[in-house]
């Protein structure tokens, strides 16, 4: 793994509550950890999510996934219940912004986001795990409850303990019904 950097940690208020933040320098990317003062001495087994990055998602309100609602759960559940979110940089799940929107554009033409991908030259899914692994171990955390659908996740962490897999229930709406029926159907997504 390459040299990860580390920032200070700050103050962050938002919406939801007022939380810490971190952010963790692996090349060209940079990840950020979102958490609850004291979570990981509060809790043996604190929650956590790692959020892969969806900008349409996340800060346009794209309805073509659930990625954004999905960070907002996770962010108002932490806030009530203490725990972190992994604001991981792997958009699009880690083919790029631009190869991203070039699926976009093969899924107006019929094809469904794993077709898209593999149109691209990409696997359905080419994100991986190793820095998420590495801010655990910074904050000392090896046990989490992971809020996740996603088994990929479940499968990667080898160096915590997961003890408990939360699910993320999002409600569907006709612009991304068939994107949730792909990731449960042909993704194995536990939806």
């Amino acid at each position: 793994m390459n040299h990860i950097a580390l920032s200070q940690t700050a103050t962050l208020p938002t919406k939801y509550g007022t939380f810490k933040i971190q952010a963790f320098k692996e090349g060209e990317k940079e990840h950020l950890a979102i958490f609850t003062d004291g979570f990981n001495q509060e809790h043996d087994a604190p929650i956590v999510r790692v959020h892969s990055e969806c900008l349409t998602g996340d800060a346009l309100g794209s309805l073509k996934c659930d990625c954004g609602e999905q960070l907002q759960f996770a962010l108002a559940m932490i806030a009530q219940e203490g725990g972190m979110v992994i604001y991981h940089r792997q958009e699009g799940r880690n083919i790029g912004l631009l190869n991203k929107v070039n699926a976009y554009a093969l899924q107006d033409t019929g094809l469904d986001t794993v077709e898209a991908n593999h149109q691209l030259g990409f696997r359905a899914d080419e994100r991986t795990y190793e820095v998420v692994e590495f801010i655990l171990a910074h904050f000392g955390v090896t046990r989490i409850r992971l809020l996740t659908n996603n088994p990929a996740k479940i499968e990667s962490l080898h160096a915590v303990e997961i003890v408990e897999r939360l699910p993320i229930q999002i409600t569907p709406n006709p612009k991304n019904a068939h994107y949730l029926q792909v990731k449960k159907e042909q993704m194995g997504h536990l939806l």
